[in-house]
């Protein structure tokens, strides 16, 4: 008994020295005074069980230094993640292991040969930075800093979910009584005009790119996603149509070679996510002025999208690319840009933006000019130092302020932090130019921007007309179809920024500063022509394919020279009608006497649009051999 208690003492006089030892090492453990190695239960048994237990605590250490060595090891790959917490849990572990092999090195000397050996693999396991392993430790920490590297560059095109919603940020400007007493007046009479919907008690998938409706038809799988490959830290993917939607597009290849737009309605009956006869009718609706049926069937697009994401497609983060190279990936991006349209006419900036930022980071090459908006919309949602940073970081490359865009809103986006800043009453060294600077060089860049936005704005203050007769701002041709081309885009794009009086006495402030400069020092204009011509010197319009209209905020008319360029528009835009028509099949056949080996339905469906004419025409009956009418057109029945 007299060695038991001995043992007591000796034992808790070691771990009282262990405690003093570890008390650096251990300040955030939250119970210092109470080791986990201390077992009171050794004092109760007798001597004919110490050996059974002593066996039983070298099995207890074994298991636990061996977890302590690889988590050791584990923590290793882990260090460039957290620091901190893993020095804190290597602390506390160390104290673990001290306290077990303290209590452990006076019960009996067979447990040394085991302290030796975990001493020996506890020096293994340090000193494995000196052998091969290490460097592909090392390499998997360069990789961890290259990904960081590339996610920092990424970031600013990281979609925020918060605002992509456009229901949500009109909840934020009008409350959300507002909002969801107008959504309630609309539910009743959307559900049952909406062509190719089915009303059902199943409850819609959740999507972040819209909100679903509940008269939505369920989701029929039709499209899916296959991941291509991943390459420079980025995956690449691609949309696969099922066989199913293999029939459906044939089916609209086939209405769409006779201009029936009734065949196209009708493919929706049964295949009610098919993207080019949703686009389509998208497209119909807008013409003749349906736009919340139009944007309808483009959020059942984008719906039917999103659920053929792939699981590893994450493009919110900024990582996966779609490319618009694949035929197969062209409706999100014709969708998407469209969706985006519709949340600038319904005000939501913010969302835009977003939308933005989604569409150029799914494709850098940007198919859709998205990097001629994006700053439009960023200056709409009051985004200003978000802009700055994109027209920094965004490839890395500084040279986004040469685009005529970028050159006029970042001297804007200046101005309104400028203003910020002296509200704020804040005294901050600033080592960029003022707005000011950045207007005026925005005019000797692009001089002529200044007499398209007197004309589109318009601003009708004698102060331009005198600004305008000035020789460096009389020309509206900049000498590139290119840069033409953007400045075009511009303009109509962003005109209506340009109503704001502060704006204006920025613009003239600075057309004032360019003409005193250029009559004091004339060769700066030249040194700027250099420049433009260098950065635009294409022969070419390599913009051509972006039309000034997609970026244009009134609503499209239909005259009968815009309706026949519509409908041999390759985006599947061959099927219109008249604003006030709709296509009835079942009417009178009306043939031309001048037209013969015509299909019936393209004939029409000609008949009925009203610049087509086709002589004096009368009504036959049904069955009739067509017959020519020699009384005139005033003979017409209707």
């Amino acid at each position: 008994m007299s060695a038991r208690l001995l043992r007591k003492v000796l034992q808790e006089q070691e771990e009282q020295q262990q405690q003093q030892l570890g008390n650096d090492d251990d300040s955030d453990s939250p119970d210092p005074a109470a080791p986990p190695s201390k077992n009171l239960f050794h004092i109760l048994n007798d001597d004919d069980d110490d050996d059974d237990a002593q066996g039983d605590e070298s099995e207890i250490a074994n298991e636990t230094l061996t977890r302590n060595i690889n988590e050791q090891e584990s923590s290793v790959e882990k260090s460039t993640a957290d620091v901190v917490s893993t020095s804190n849990h290597k602390s506390k572990k160390k104290k673990k292991k001290k306290g077990k092999q303290g209590s452990f090195s006076r019960v009996d000397k067979a447990e040394k040969p085991l302290d030796v050996i975990l001493k020996t693999l506890s020096l293994d396991s340090n000193s494995s930075s000196n052998q091969p392993g290490s460097t592909e430790a090392k390499s998997v920490n360069v990789k961890v800093c290259d990904n960081r590297a590339k996610q920092y560059t990424t970031s600013i095109l990281q979609v925020d979910p918060k605002f992509l919603s456009a229901e949500n940020e009109l909840r934020r400007i009008f409350g959300s009584k507002v909002v969801s007493s107008f959504e309630n007046s609309q539910q009743t009479g959307s559900s049952r005009q909406i062509r190719g919907g089915r009303r059902g008690s199943h409850n819609p998938k959740k999507t972040i790119l819209v909100s679903p409706s509940d008269h939505w038809p369920r989701w029929d799988g039709s499209l899916s996603m296959e991941f291509l490959e991943s390459k420079d830290g980025l995956n690449f993917f691609r949309y696969v149509h099922s066989s199913s939607y293999g029939q459906a597009q044939r089916a609209f290849e086939g209405a769409k070679s006779i201009h029936d737009l009734n065949s196209i309605a009708s493919v929706l009956l049964y295949y009610p996510y098919h993207l080019d006869s949703l686009i389509t009718m998208a497209d119909y609706f807008k013409f003749v002025g349906e736009h919340h049926m139009s944007a309808d069937a483009t959020a059942k697009s984008l719906y039917a999208l999103e659920c053929a994401w792939n699981p590893m497609f994450t493009p919110l983060q900024g990582n996966c690319q779609l490319k618009f190279s694949h035929e197969t990936n062209k409706p999100l991006f014709t969708t998407l840009f469209t969706h985006m349209k519709n949340m600038d006419r319904r005000g939501c900036h913010r969302s835009a933006l977003e939308v933005c930022k989604l569409l150029l980071s799914l494709d850098s090459d940007d198919p859709m000019g998205v990097m001629f908006c994006i700053d439009y919309f960023a200056l709409r949602a009051e985004e200003y130092a978000w802009l700055e940073r994109f027209s920094e970081d965004y490839k890395s490359d500084n040279s986004l302020w040469l685009f005529p865009n970028f050159s006029y809103s970042l001297a804007i986006c200046r101005f309104y932090l400028e203003r910020d800043e002296s509200s704020k009453d804040t005294h901050v060294e600033n080592v960029k130019a003022t707005s000011t600077d950045l207007m005026r060089q925005a005019l000797m860049l692009h001089p002529s921007v200044l007499k398209k936005l007197v004309a589109k704005v318009p601003l009708k203050d004698q102060a331009w007309t005198n600004i305008l007769k000035q020789a460096f701002f009389k020309s509206e041709q900049a000498g590139s179809l290119s840069l033409d081309h953007l400045i075009n885009i511009y303009v109509e794009r962003s005109y209506i920024i340009w109503r704001l009086p502060d704006l204006q006495k920025l613009l003239r402030n600075a057309a004032l500063l360019v003409i005193e400069t250029l009559e004091s020092n004339g060769s700066e204009a030249r040194d700027w022509a250099c420049v433009r011509k260098e950065v635009f010197s294409s022969q070419k319009n390599e913009y051509g394919h972006l039309l000034v209209s997609d970026f244009s905020d009134s609503v499209p008319t239909l005259p009968p020279d815009n309706l026949q360029n519509f409908m041999a528009d390759p985006r599947m835009r061959e099927e219109v009608l008249n604003v006030n028509q709709v296509v009835n099949p079942h009417g009178g056949d009306r043939a031309p006497r001048d037209i013969a080996n015509r299909s019936p339905l393209a004939v029409l469906f000609e008949s009925i649009l009203p610049w087509v004419d086709f002589g004096d025409r009368v009504e036959e009956e049904a069955g009739e051999d067509n017959q020519p009418n020699g009384h005139g057109p005033d003979d017409q029945g209707h």
